[in-house]
């Protein structure tokens, strides 16, 4: 089965990589995580992950739960990559249980910062579909636990900034002409007051490697889940079309010096023999731009997405069968890039 992110498929004047739609949520009967006793939460994990053996998921099958104590470290780190878990999760040292479909487009945080984190991952745009699927989840566990809920400030979390519905929708941009604009750093800045936050997924301001932008957001409380996904797609909407002007005045006037950075990128990649995140990164983003506006195709389908996260550090290391030296990530990245990159065709 492909994991989802292999399924992002890129078109013109649609720069959408992926969504998701997460949720927050306590068991009334226990303390929030931070407080409880590692013997309580054992008892809690446990009770858990046994009320939930029978989740309703006609549509993620061969979902697999497990203590995350039970997955090797570097493996625990690589779904960090790929955003399953999060460096908060990893820091825990409580019991914390996981489960996780086989494509990765659904996980189940068990006492991590709150008692649930349910998260469901789509390639391009669908957060619809996904929040029909996560509300019919969300129903099915509430009538297994009863949910810490207060009748005028909603879902109770162990952060104040998640009270309320306790969800959080992100989009996820491919943005390399609005980020090279000098117009962008005051766009984002401008984007906290209609309550959204964006923010680089590989870093943020000049130090961003990828284009890629997490569009989520700000507020939890006093807005309803509708509420939040139109204001998030709204304002998606609007980067996108800012983007697309850029890309098409960009084609119509110098095709042939954004074919030859997409080309010139391309052979970087798949001839180079040392290679670094950034510079990995920094090239995806060309030949992606590339094929998404019509420059250039694969000889072979490839989401270029996966290998943004395949070539992740933790990622390249959980790959290998035998124990890899840190120093000589670079060399297993190039490796990677040649072995993963089909003939490039101008179109």
């Amino acid at each position: 089965m492909l994991k989802w992110y292999e399924q992002v498929k890129m078109e013109p004047g649609k720069y959408y990589v992926s969504n998701r739609i997460r949720l927050a949520r306590n068991w009334s009967e226990y303390h929030f995580p931070r407080r409880l006793r590692n013997d309580e939460a054992s008892e809690m994990v446990q009770r858990m992950r046994d009320a939930l053996q029978e989740l309703p998921l006609q549509q993620h099958e061969n979902v697999r739960d497990c203590l995350l104590t039970e997955v090797p470290e570097i493996r625990r780190m690589a779904m960090r990559e790929r955003r399953v878990l999060s460096s908060s999760i990893l820091e825990r040292k409580a019991p914390v249980g996981l489960f996780l479909s086989e494509s990765e487009n659904l996980s189940l945080v068990l006492n991590g910062d709150d008692h649930i984190r349910l998260q469901l991952m789509g390639p391009n745009l669908g957060m619809e579909e996904l929040y029909r699927n996560i509300d019919r989840l969300d129903d099915y566990m509430n009538r297994q636990f009863e949910y810490a809920f207060d009748a005028h400030y909603g879902y109770l979390t162990s952060f104040p900034t998640n009270v309320g519905t306790g969800m959080r929708a992100n989009i996820v941009l491919h943005l390399p002409m609005l980020a090279q604009s000098k117009q962008f750093p005051k766009l984002l800045e401008s984007l906290g007051q209609f309550g959204v936050n964006i923010r680089g997924v590989y870093g943020d301001g000049k130090e961003n490697h990828g284009s890629l932008f997490d569009l989520s957001n700000a507020r939890t409380l006093g807005v309803s889940e509708q509420e939040i996904m139109n204001l998030v797609k709204k304002t998606a909407m609007q980067l996108n079309s800012e983007e697309e002007k850029l890309r098409t005045y960009s084609i119509e006037s110098n095709r042939l010096e954004r074919t030859d950075e997409v080309f010139r990128a391309y052979g970087f990649l798949k001839y180079a023999r040392r290679v670094s995140i950034r510079e990995a990164l920094r090239n995806l983003s060309a030949v992606m731009a590339g094929i998404t506006d019509g420059l250039a195709r694969t000889e072979q389908e490839l989401s270029i997405y996966a290998l943004y996260l395949g070539v992740q550090p933790s990622n390249l290391i959980a790959a290998e069968k035998e124990p890899v030296d840190r120093e000589k990530i670079d060399i297993l990245r190039a490796n990677y890039l040649r072995r993963m990159l089909p003939e490039l065709i101008e179109r």
